[in-house]
This record gives C-alpha cells, structure tokens and sequence, in this order.
C-alpha cells in the first residue's frame, strides 16, 4: 500500500478512482490511518490493524468534524490499544454501556410515583379485577374535574398529593406526615391508599429494574405506624331482625324500580354493592334458578338465584346489558343508590345503614336459620376459613339453594312479606 504524510492540502486533494466505489489512502504518519473517499466524494478517517489474527476496521469520523491532527492522534490511541490486545470497539462499547446505565440510574432517581403507578396498573392489571384496578386509579385521581353526577369538581384522591413525589423522596418521615393530614380529612379513604401504596412499594422492590427506588423500610417506619388507623368493623352497621318489616315496607315503596330492587337483592344475596351492581343479563338462569357473580377474590362465584329475588329481577326494563340499569349514566349502569336509600331509611325510622351494612345484615340474619358457617361464606363469596372449608368443601348448587331459600324465606317472613312463587309465575323450589 502506497503511504503519504496526510496533510490538509493532500487530504482536500484526494480522489476516489474512475468506476471504483471508494479508494483508501493511507497515512505515512500514523500507522493503521486511512482516508476512505467513496465516489460520491464523502471522505472520511479511518484505523485499520490486526488483532488476534484478524483485520479490524474502525470508522474515526468525517474530515469536516476531524482535523488531520486529531486523526492521527486517534489513530495512534487505537494502534496503542490494539497493540495490548485491546479492541477499541469493545472498549468503546463499554464506554456507551457505562454512559447509557448513567442516564438510566438518573432517570431511575428521577421516577415519580404518579409516573410508577401507571405502570404498575398495567403491569398488573391482568392479574386484578375491574374494581381492584378502579380503586388504584381512584386513590391517584387528581381532582378538579367537572362532577358527572351533582355540582362542582371533582375531589383530589389521598395519593394526589405524592404523585409528583420522587420515589428516592418517599421517606419514612414524607409518607407519615402525609399520612397525618389525610387520616384527619378522611380516614377510611387514607387508610385504604395506605395499603395500597404499601404493596405497589413491595411490588417494585421485587422487580429487578425498579429495586432500591423507594427507601428501605419506608412503609414500615415508625413515623408511618403511629398515623396508620385502625381498621375496625363497623358497630350497629346491620339490620336487626325487628327492623326488617320497616325497611322492606320503606324501600318497596322506592318510586325508583331498579333502586329498590337493588337494595332488596344486596340484602337476600349478601352480594358486595358493586359485585351485584355489575351484573349482566347473560349472569341469570331462570329456567335452574342461579346466578353467576363476578367474584373480587375468586374472580366469579355461582349462587342461587332464590325465588323473591328472581321475581325482582324478571320485573326489571331490559334497557341495556346490565340487570340493575340506568337511562341517565354514562354507561347505563345504575351508579349510585346510596342516597335513595338513606332516604328510605329516613321515611323507615331507621338509623343510617352502609350498603355493606346490608351484606352484614345477611350474614348475621342467616344465624337465626341455623345455616352453616361454611354456607353463608360460600354464598357471600367470603374466603374459606379453615383448611377443610377450602380444600374439602365446594357445596354443589342445590345444597347452597336448599339453605338460601331458607334464608330468604325467613327474611320475608319476619318482614311481613307473604310470597308465593307459584303465584310469582316461578316454579317453587324446596327448602
């Protein structure tokens, strides 16, 4: 190979060869320098060596960015390395991995929670209920929308205030106070995004790409377990059996037909609100009387769809897919039936009652007919409680449907309810 000492002049003067695609000329300076000039004109500096019994070429960069000096003294770096054994291109690309794992560790420290918590939602989502992902998103929501239902804007959710919260900053002490003001405001709603956020932080100290983010033990710390209330059940958040006649008279007499079936159906099915809220058309057998529920923990159960509560439904408008539905809401789903029942709790005399009073209200009734425990929980859709319960007992329908007719049957009797299926146009069922 023909060798010349690069100069500027020599370099702008440099050729590709008529019907070749490009042309080397090679430095007499530097060893391993070359100029590679294509035949559109593009010139550009090159090294070129061998190592380890093969030829290695490295492209070093455009002569408009490179100066002949700067080439050369590139050149001679590489030769260095090159003559040790080492390939400048691993060595570069060491380098690239050592910048690209810099900038991700920043941005890692940089992660907020809002950011984090989208992608934990979807990360999980396959593995979570309608109603588990709808309370994650719920506790984040930052509020100031305008109300679909009644006036105003809507409420900030109790973690709005950390969304933009690094995760590196989300201290023991920052989610204590934090945890303070919310417990004050609303307590319920506090403690459940407590929760919530206690496990997203395990979640993302189990993933490899997120490990370390969240200070250790932040969740734990003793600044966070004094704030932290308590969860106890509700005291008096169940109708008594006296109570009964009152409340079936009060919300029978509700103008709203779907509203009172509603209520009736929480009550006799000791379904949870948005469980028996979500249920669809195609969820009701008539003809062998049960139902099926989109269960938050087992992910769906089948109940008996006992008489009185098969009379209420039968009698619903068949607007939409959804049994207990609504010409108003957005989905044609009925959203929200709490008020009417507190008024029908008012025109009734009682005291205020939960709509998940009303799921106690079964379980605590279903005492008075002697169903067993296992029954009951197998109905409500309850975890099993004890190791023959969930490995040895799954009651076939007919046995659930031989003691919730007795349940609902008790119920009625006791409200002052006298119905007879036959008369109901449904075929009657023992108890």
């Amino acid at each position: 190979m023909k060798h010349e000492n690069f100069t500027a002049e020599r370099v702008s003067a440099f050729k590709c060869e008529p019907g070749k695609q490009q042309k080397i000329h090679w430095d007499g300076k530097a060893r391993g320098l070359g100029l590679r000039v294509t035949a559109a004109g593009a010139k550009s500096y090159i090294f070129e060596s061998r190592l380890h019994g093969k030829t290695i070429r490295i492209t070093i960069g455009d002569v408009k960015t490179w100066t002949v000096g700067k080439a050369q003294a590139e050149a001679t770096r590489f030769k260095s390395l090159t003559d040790l054994g080492i390939d400048p291109r691993d060595l570069a690309a060491s380098k690239r991995k050592e910048a690209d794992a810099a900038v991700l560790e920043a941005r890692r420290k940089d992660m907020r929670l809002g950011e984090m918590w989208a992608t934990y939602i979807e990360a999980r989502r396959p593995k979570w209920s309608a109603w588990h992902i709808r309370d994650h998103e719920n506790v984040v929501r930052r509020g100031g929308e305008v109300k679909k239902r009644g006036k105003g804007l809507t409420e900030p959710g109790p973690l709005a205030s950390l969304l933009d919260v690094r995760l590196s900053d989300l201290t023991g002490k920052r989610i204590g106070s934090w945890l303070a003001k919310e417990v004050k405001e609303r307590p319920t709603q506090a403690g459940l995004a407590f929760r919530l956020l206690s496990v997203f932080v395990n979640w993302c100290e189990a993933q490899t790409e997120y490990a370390g983010l969240v200070p250790a033990g932040a969740c734990k710390a003793q600044q966070v377990r004094d704030e932290v209330p308590t969860k106890n059940a509700k005291q008096n958040d169940s109708l008594q059996r006296e109570q009964l006649a009152p409340w079936f008279t009060a919300v029978r007499q509700m103008p709203n037909l779907v509203q009172s079936a509603y209520l009736q159906s929480l009550l006799l099915t000791g379904a949870r609100r948005r469980e028996l809220g979500a249920l669809r058309w195609d969820d009701l057998d008539f003809r062998w009387l049960k139902m099926t529920i989109r269960d938050k923990v087992e992910g769906e159960r089948t109940i008996p769809l006992c008489p009185y509560v098969a009379h209420l439904l039968a009698a619903l408008p068949r607007r939409n897919e959804w049994v207990f539905s609504s010409p108003t809401s957005a989905n044609g789903q009925l959203a929200e039936p709490t008020p009417g029942h507190k008024r029908a709790l008012i025109a009734a005399g009682l005291p205020d009652l939960t709509l998940h009073g009303l799921r106690r209200s079964f379980g605590s009734l279903a005492e008075w007919t002697e169903t067993p425990a296992g029954v009951v929980a197998q109905i409500m859709g309850h975890k099993p409680s004890a190791i023959a319960e969930k490995h040895y007992r799954r009651r076939p329908i007919d046995l659930l449907r031989m003691w919730h007719v007795k349940i609902e049957t008790w119920i009625l009797e006791q409200a002052g309810i006298d119905f007879v299926p036959a008369q109901a146009g449904l075929r009657a069922v023992k108890a």
